[in-house]
């Protein structure tokens, strides 16, 4: 077991090698999207690629996830066939937000051993997310079309 300063330092090193080891601008916050966001999660259980939908209108939130749910068989068949959809996912800080996301698990932060395998899985998921906003982008963002 790690003390809190020497988590924080695997942590870090996790980050910039993975930074390192693939250097590229990521989509994440830039999505034009208010509260619409691709994150990169890994712990000591699990790594996870997610496109968080966040915003604090409870009908936008509900709108671009059914805009995102509409296009699930693309999702699946094209970029990411193992993507779980959640209309209403809890974070651990009690607030709800819609989540698309894909995760592996076995794996664990502080276990250098892993690191190869969770960057190829980042970079793998988070190129198919981006691919998949890229293309449908446009539709997801303009909430005067219906589902």
């Amino acid at each position: 077991m790690f003390n809190k300063e020497e988590a924080q330092k695997i942590k870090r090193e996790f980050w910039i090698t993975f930074a390192h080891e693939y250097p590229r601008k990521w989509l994440l916050y830039n999505t034009r999207i208010k509260d619409f966001s691709f994150k990169f999660h890994v712990d000591n259980n699990k790594a996870m690629v997610s496109l968080d939908i966040e915003p604090k209108d409870e009908e936008h939130r509900k709108i671009y996830f059914e805009k995102i749910e509409s296009l699930k068989d693309i999702l699946k068949e094209e970029y990411i066939y193992d993507v779980i959809f959640e209309r209403n996912y809890q974070l651990d800080n009690g607030k709800i937000i819609s989540r698309i996301w894909v995760e592996i698990e076995n794996i664990s932060i502080n276990n250098k051993s892993t690191w190869h395998k969770v960057f190829e899985f980042f970079d793998k998921n988070m190129t198919f997310l981006e691919q998949f906003f890229y293309e449908y982008g446009d539709y997801i963002k303009d909430l005067e079309i219906n589902t």
